[in-house]
């Protein structure tokens, strides 16, 4: 008889503590949720450290799990405020911590190891060889790329012991993850520091018209979740931490009822799955990326880019608000986004006072004219969005969390004459517990029976922290005797120890040492009088100022001109034996030098023991951390993050174990997707910022260029990087990026 596919993880967005407490209660087995800073949705209402704290045990109680996000980039000056965040996170004791950053995820493996790492899709992991990056990374868990198909996540699943997260639900980014520079290009706001714009949403034009080029409808896998649960997935993500409760609990039972429905009954539940997602107030739904089919129609250039539900037209604007006219229902406690036509972010609000046809109202319907009472500025036409309903007030229930419970260290010893356990973190002596068992046919006590037992602490002011068990001998323990025996020790802990005496044994140990090794952290290596410049793939009549500089080339199309061969930033599962023998091929000429652009190329890479490699954009290295991580691969040269400022540049030149590289001219990638977009070649947005759209046959990518040149100036200490395969040295149309202003 086949065996039923284990059920996935049902892991849900929490935006909010409220979000919390709504996905738990609908169904949701985890949430992930951020604190203040350096979270990937610092626009979202997030977590501060107490409540945290507080939403972790509540979950903990339910047999829930919370995976706290620390997943953007960090700078250099950042890393000591890193270091103190991570000792608060290793107090908080989240399930896991989802990271982007590789000079993150190196502090927390090297300084708090208690903390479980999960590689964030910001990752951009998308293929095996990924995956075995990962696993020498120390992490548990990747959650996949969003733009992998399913046929490629089935191959991948073969080849890796490591857990995966799927995205289901929720909207969509354009961009390969990890990669896009749109937002930061438009005014150094970075989608990799949490600061997304959302430049993709908005109205862009062209010679042959105008549109949401870029704007991808939301995802929808309800219909796909007996396959991924076949495939052998353990967690379906629901994206949405910018949003509510009442679309939290919604999306959460609709995909909770689809996972708990028996095969037999899976067709009539998908229908009731899609009443309810259908009055979350997104946008129109779409497979996203599962099949390359799909990519086809993922944008739809002549639909809004705003999320929500169409409910009408700024009229007439008021000093204390506006009128429309509806055309479908809505009430007080909704909430609506007026949006400008253009695309760009318009106010959100909650109607708490309204008119219809000029009398106090509660409620419209499609057709009343309406007036909602506004002091936020609205813009004149905007196009109004119903983004949410009223949901049930939950700030007493957050006020009724407990407070912390004390964590004890335990160590429990059993043998046949008694149970003795210690506590090595309190003035707590030693309980010995007498027992006369008998040996074990069957059902022998062991460890994990003690530990859980143990678990039910029994307390609302103590709890059990970690816990040694050591069974000698083998014996039967009958369940009543056991539960008497935790209930006589934490009565005893009780009438014996006051929670102000409980320490916490690796308290700061963690920040002291990161503050140790980076105070000593410096370079290991001398800089050459005269610095070589790397010049990238040229067009025919390029040539570099400098005729003694190196020449890199695309690793498949290396020649005898070549110095170094470049590895492509995305590779999808079905084309890593190709890559693998471009390499090869590669070694073979003669080439000793290559650059790696995305993380699955250390892989790729691994068996060269002779070679040189550089770590290149769209590979972000913002820090020493992340540089020293690296090294352990065998990379010898890091490019400075292209979104970084110059100060952050000279802050990691200044640290960095590593030469560090600067991106000194060229056209970089803003963006790069699978989908086919609705439009190639030049296009503006409406304050006349050009660009460009390429799209690839060979690749299947297509990528957004600005239409001015990044050029930026010389820094000492630095080594030089041209991109010439869309620039040149005449280009007058130059901006500098990031590099004079300051990445938010």
């Amino acid at each position: 008889m086949k065996m039923a596919a284990k059920n996935p993880e049902l892991l849900a967005p929490a935006g909010s503590p409220a979000c919390a407490l709504a996905a738990f209660e609908a169904g949701a087995d985890a949430v992930y949720a951020g604190l203040a800073k350096f979270n990937a949705r610092e626009r979202g209402e997030n977590f501060d450290q107490a409540t945290m704290a507080k939403v972790v045990d509540f979950a903990h109680r339910g047999g829930k799990k919370v995976y706290l996000t620390l997943n953007t980039l960090v700078k250099e000056q950042e890393l000591p405020e890193v270091a103190e965040l991570l000792e608060d996170i290793r107090v908080i004791s989240p399930d896991a911590l989802l990271v982007q950053d590789l000079g993150v995820l190196r502090m927390v493996r090297e300084y708090f190891p208690s903390l479980e790492i999960h590689a964030s899709t910001q990752m951009g992991i998308h293929n095996s060889a990924g995956f075995a990056v990962a696993e020498k990374l120390g992490v548990s868990r990747v959650v996949l790329e969003r733009q992998v198909t399913l046929e490629e996540l089935a191959a991948i699943r073969k080849k890796t012991s490591l857990e995966i997260e799927v995205f289901i639900h929720g909207a969509l980014c354009c961009s390969l993850s990890g990669m896009c520079l749109f937002s930061s290009y438009l005014g150094a706001y970075s989608g990799n520091r949490g600061k997304c714009k959302q430049p993709c949403r908005r109205r862009y034009f062209s010679p042959k018209g105008n549109g949401f080029f870029f704007s991808p409808q939301d995802l929808c896998m309800a219909e796909y979740i007996p396959q991924l649960r076949s495939l052998g997935v353990q967690s379906l993500k629901i994206e949405g931490r910018l949003r509510q409760p009442d679309y939290v609990e919604s999306v959460v039972r609709a995909y909770r009822l689809l996972l708990d429905s028996p095969e037999s009954e899976f067709s009539s539940a998908l229908s009731e799955a899609r009443a309810l997602l259908a009055g979350t107030c997104g946008r129109k739904w779409s497979s996203g990326f599962a099949e390359p089919s799909s990519w086809k129609t993922l944008i739809k250039s002549d639909s809004a880019g705003a999320a929500g539900i169409r409910c009408g037209s700024v009229e007439e604007l008021r000093e204390n608000g506006f009128y429309f006219t509806a055309s479908r229902r809505l009430g007080a406690g909704d909430r609506l986004r007026v949006q400008p036509r253009n695309g760009e972010d318009g106010p959100a609000l909650t109607v708490t006072k309204m008119f219809v046809n000029d009398s106090p109202a509660r409620r419209a319907r499609a057709g009343d004219r309406v007036f909602v009472c506004c002091d936020k500025p609205v813009p004149p036409d905007g196009m109004i969005f119903k983004i949410g309903t009223a949901f049930t007030d939950r700030r007493r229930q957050l006020e009724a969390l407990p407070e912390r419970r004390k964590k004890l260290d335990l160590v429990l010893e059993l043998d046949g004459k008694e149970l003795r356990i210690s506590c090595s973190n309190a003035p707590l002596d030693d309980v010995v517990l007498p027992m006369e068992l008998a040996p074990a046919e069957k059902h022998a006590a062991d460890a994990e029976m003690l530990r859980s037992a143990f678990a039910e602490a029994d307390s609302e002011v103590f709890a059990l922290g970690r816990c040694g068990c050591t069974v000698r001998g083998s014996y039967f323990l009958p369940a009543p005797v056991l539960k008497a025996a935790r209930r006589e020790f934490w009565l005893r802990v009780k009438n014996q120890l006051k929670p102000e005496l409980v320490f916490d044994p690796d308290a700061g140990t963690g920040l002291m040492r990161f503050r140790r090794d980076y105070l000593a952290l410096k370079p290991d290596y001398v800089l050459p009088e005269r610095l070589t410049e790397t010049v990238f793939l040229k067009p025919r009549g390029a040539e570099p100022a400098d005729r003694r500089a190196l020449r890199a080339d695309n690793v498949f199309t290396v020649n005898k001109e070549s110095d170094e061969a470049v590895l492509p930033d995305f590779c999808p599962e079905g084309k890593l034996d190709a890559l693998r023998r471009a390499v090869d091929r590669a070694y073979e000429s003669g080439i000793r030098r290559f650059r790696v652009t995305s993380l699955y190329g250390l892989e790729i890479l691994a068996p060269f023991k002779d070679i040189f490699i550089a770590a290149s954009t769209p590979l972000p290295v913002c820090s020493s951390m992340a540089a020293a991580e690296l090294a352990k691969f065998g990379v010898k040269r890091v490019m400075a993050h292209i979104e970084l400022e110059k100060a952050a540049v000279s802050a990691l030149r200044e640290h960095s174990p590593l030469e560090v590289e600067l991106y000194r001219l060229g056209r970089p990638g803003l963006l790069t997707t699978r989908a086919e977009l609705p439009v190639e070649g030049p296009f503006r947005d409406n304050r006349g910022n050009g660009f460009e759209v390429r799209s690839d046959p060979r690749t299947g990518l297509s990528r957004i260029y600005p239409q001015k040149v990044v050029s930026v100036p010389r820094m000492e200490g630095v080594y030089d990087f041209y991109d010439l395969t869309n620039a040149n040295w005449k280009n007058a149309d130059t901006t500098t990026f990031n590099f004079d202003l300051a990445l938010v």
